[in-house]
């Protein structure tokens, strides 16, 4: 932490590249964090914009998928509240562990923990476990995160305000065979559909892939999701 210099100046981010993520070039101009393949799609500026709130709900996968493109692309990553997320997982998916700050009990004052560490991180990853944010509050951290340039995504709870909220939910499983040899073999796949919804823009669903492959685990995105299955997200 302490050779993680303060955020105030302009982002910069490493060459290491982030398949399907946001262009680096753009990512560093724009201020724009980078995001798994197929999610850049559904966000109107292709990534998560420096200086907003995220709202994270359904499948961890998705959580891991932020923390492995921005790590991967330079970035500073820090996990509050959240014990059970996959660190191997993020590992599979390019996440460099050198960049990822782990807080798995932060105490009675998790907010207090994400705003302290809004000066230094790019990203922060809040787990509320259940509790609502009062929006008095929210609204002083997200003047915070839009000062320090920092990007905060929440999960787990109610947050006032959130300037685009992402659901995931799995919507099945590949490797497990057809027909009669359904049920056999093992997993190589998992899908998820995934609806983002955001205050300048109507809301927006896609369907992916997360799949081995090559000895790294990569996103794919598949096809648009249902009528059915936007209801039921």
């Amino acid at each position: 932490m302490a050779s993680i210099p303060a955020r105030g100046g302009e982002p910069t981010l490493s060459p290491f590249p982030v398949e399907g993520a946001v262009d680096e070039t753009r990512a560093s101009v724009a201020g724009i964090l980078p995001v798994p393949a197929g999610i850049a799609q559904l966000l109107p500026q292709g990534g998560l914009v420096r200086g907003t709130v995220v709202s994270v709900e359904g499948a961890a996968s998705l959580l891991v998928g932020l923390m492995a493109s921005v790590t991967a692309s330079g970035g500073h990553v820090a996990v509050i509240g959240q014990p059970r997320l996959g660190v191997l997982a993020a590992y599979e998916m390019g996440a460099k562990l050198e960049r990822l700050a782990f807080i798995p009990a932060p105490g009675p004052d998790p907010v207090e923990v994400a705003a302290v560490l809004l000066d230094g991180m790019d990203l922060v990853i809040l787990g509320l476990a259940g509790a609502s944010v009062p929006p008095s509050r929210a609204r002083a951290v997200v003047a915070r995160a839009r000062s320090k340039g920092s990007t905060l995504v929440v999960t787990d709870g109610h947050w006032d305000g959130a300037e685009i909220r992402l659901d995931a939910r799995v919507d099945g499983y590949g490797g497990f065979g057809q027909g009669r040899a359904l049920g056999r073999g093992r997993l190589e796949s998992l899908s998820l559909a995934v609806r983002a919804r955001g205050r300048s823009f109507q809301p927006r669903t896609t369907r992916l892939d997360i799949c081995s492959a090559a000895g790294r685990v990569e996103w794919r995105p598949t096809r648009e999701v249902s009528a059915a299955q936007v209801v039921a997200l």
